[in-house]
């Protein structure tokens, strides 16, 4: 099966096992309340549906347009506009009809159940499958370490020790921890000896504007595992077990050496010399010209020393793995918020995703493990997402209650419409630019 149609099937399936549970966080609650629910769809049924089925007061149903789910309740002012209704005086089974405090928790129902499951998630991962660790000094040579972190004190090779004097359980996880975490210092083992390095309070920024990658790249020394066909790899004739000396004069012995020198020494449309060795350990030069594409030679590299890292897998009790399923949770949900910050600059918006991003969460193969990880991700995205202020979104109607609650004033039914209309427009307006940068990417690379 094809690894794009195994991301759509993934995708597709999580997707709508969270839309049901979030709708059925608004449906549970309107039911204890007794509110009439009158619709429950997975996904959009405009003009059409490809299944629908009443039982009682509800038609039940799944739309044809894969961008959500929903439930119509009654006398609620939501994206069906349903004037009509609106506009007939207040039945008791109504949404409009209830207590403040009841239309609060059928609104906050969705994200408190998103909030739930991904909690529930992350303890099942752990508790069957444990969890990667590995310090520092677990890597033989260090890591590799952008231009960036050099400038502030990191060198090449050092071993992360401490954070904030705090041991850190996945080392590779460093970069991730700077970029969201308010990290003041780092200590580092260089050449046997603990060095402390401070932190200055803007890294974040720093390494998000220079596109660093969240995780750290650890160092091994390495000969080429395979190339590309059709790349400059290819065409300057590299092969399997070659090894490579320098790149634009910059000395390489290990893989981050490598990475280092075409992000840092490598300009643009300016020719630079590639020095390598053959199997026999003969030496050859080349001169390379990356012609203002993407700066990549297209080789797989190997690590010639299999020890290079020395990672555990740690396993839990089932009550060991709650209290560390819901440190999981709390942190990808505070990372997620701190994103947000990165998200309004001119290079956040640019890389605004839509469900084309979105999709490349998931494995490309049928791997669970990953599949219900980015499924709990999502979860908390979801819960995250519609929590917002946002007219039309949950945290639009969660605003305009705590509202009333505080003031003893309910807004009015019209200017509950017209923030409704505004607030639609805001998200499609989103969608049509997050999808749209999916689809210039696709295109033009």
């Amino acid at each position: 099966m094809h690894p794009y149609l195994i991301i759509a099937i993934n995708f597709l399936m999580s997707l709508s096992l969270l839309i049901v549970l979030h709708e059925l966080g608004h449906f549970i609650p309107a039911r204890i309340f007794k509110t009439r629910v009158e619709k429950f769809y997975l996904f959009f049924d405009i003009k059409y549906s490809l299944f629908k089925k009443q039982i009682g007061e509800t038609l039940y149903g799944i739309g044809w347009l894969p961008l959500g789910g929903y439930v119509k309740i009654s006398g609620m002012i939501d994206e069906s506009m349903d004037k009509e209704q609106m506009a007939q005086e207040p039945k008791e089974w109504e949404f409009r009809s209830k207590p403040a405090w009841q239309r609060l928790i059928i609104m906050l129902g969705g994200v408190v159940v998103n909030v739930v499951v991904g909690f529930i998630i992350y303890i099942g991962l752990i508790a069957y499958d444990g969890t990667n660790e590995a310090n520092g000094t677990d890597y033989k040579y260090g890591f590799g370490f952008p231009e960036t972190l050099e400038k502030i004190g990191f060198e090449q090779g050092d071993q992360i020790l401490l954070l904030d004097k705090d041991t850190i359980a996945y080392a590779p996880s460093f970069n991730h921890k700077l970029i969201f975490r308010d990290i003041k210092t780092v200590t580092v083992l260089r050449n046997g000896q603990p060095v402390e390095i401070t932190i200055p309070e803007d890294i974040g920024n720093r390494l998000f504007e220079a596109g660093v990658s969240t995780s750290l790249e650890a160092r091994f020394p390495f000969k080429i595992d395979s190339v590309q066909a059709g790349t400059i790899a290819a065409e300057i004739g590299l092969k399997k077990d070659y090894k490579i000396i320098s790149v634009a004069n910059y000395p390489v012995e290990f893989n981050t050496d490598y990475t280092y020198a075409i992000n840092h020494k490598v300009t643009d449309s300016i020719p630079f010399e590639l020095v390598y060795q053959d199997s026999n350990g003969t030496e050859f030069i080349k001169t390379v010209d990356f012609n203002g594409e993407r700066k990549t030679l297209g080789i797989y590299k190997y690590s010639t020393d299999k020890n290079y890292a020395k990672v555990e897998r740690k396993q839990y009790t089932f009550s060991e793995s709650i209290t560390a399923g819901i440190s999981q949770g709390y942190w990808t949900m505070h990372d997620y918020i701190v994103q947000f910050k990165y998200v309004f600059t001119k290079k956040g918006a640019s890389q605004l995703g839509g469900f084309g991003t979105i999709a490349k969460l998931y494995p490309d193969t049928f791997d669970w493990a990953g599949f219900w990880a980015t499924t709990a991700f999502i979860s908390f995205i979801l819960a995250i997402m519609n929590i917002l202020p946002i007219p039309a979104l949950d945290g639009g109607h969660v605003m305009f209650l705590l509202y009333e609650i505080i003031t003893g004033r309910k807004p009015g039914d019209k200017f509950l419409e017209r923030a409704q209309i505004i607030g639609i427009v805001i998200l499609l307006s989103l969608m049509l630019y997050a999808n749209g940068n999916d689809l210039f990417k696709a295109i033009f690379g």
